[in-house]
């Protein structure tokens, strides 16, 4: 009876650490006729760009920053210049109350002591960005990670 529960714990410990080192993979998220052109155009970058790994300085497809990406994305979907920098978009634009987001505002995020982060916010919850951990994806603002992190919103 217990060597059975010992072998039943170790099988399930198993089973976990081999989940634990699976890659958890985003379905592709459905654009809706009745959304704006402008989530329309942030989906169609996210796509584009979903999966892409972080590099810090990275503007290509081989490796990209949080603030290279949103350089990019407003570049290639609105044809408009932003700063290179997370430090120089936190002043780019006007600040905005998180309760009065639209998609195309930028968040921000302190996540270290001297570190800062930056995404584009999509609508629902929902921001696109370069995580250093997982490369190119969607996150959503009530994850307590990002909650605690939050920092500002500005509309450029």
């Amino acid at each position: 009876m217990k060597i059975s529960k010992i072998l039943t714990g170790l099988l399930l410990m198993s089973v976990m650490v081999a989940c634990a080192g699976k890659r958890h993979i985003e379905p592709p998220k459905a654009v809706l006729s009745s959304d704006t052109p402008t989530v329309q155009k942030l989906y169609a970058q996210y796509n584009s760009w979903r999966g892409v790994k972080y590099r810090v300085g990275g503007m290509s497809k081989q490796g990209v920053d949080c603030s290279g990406f949103v350089q990019l994305t407003y570049k290639q979907q609105f044809n408009k210049k932003l700063p290179r920098t997370t430090e120089l978009l936190s002043t780019a634009g006007k600040p905005i109350k998180i309760k009065n987001l639209r998609p195309g505002d930028l968040v921000f995020f302190k996540t270290g002591w001297s570190q800062r982060h930056v995404g584009i916010y999509v609508g629902k919850g929902e921001f696109m960005h370069a995580s250093s951990s997982r490369g190119v994806r969607i996150s959503n603002l009530t994850n307590p990670y990002w909650t605690d992190a939050y920092w500002m919103s500005r509309r450029p």
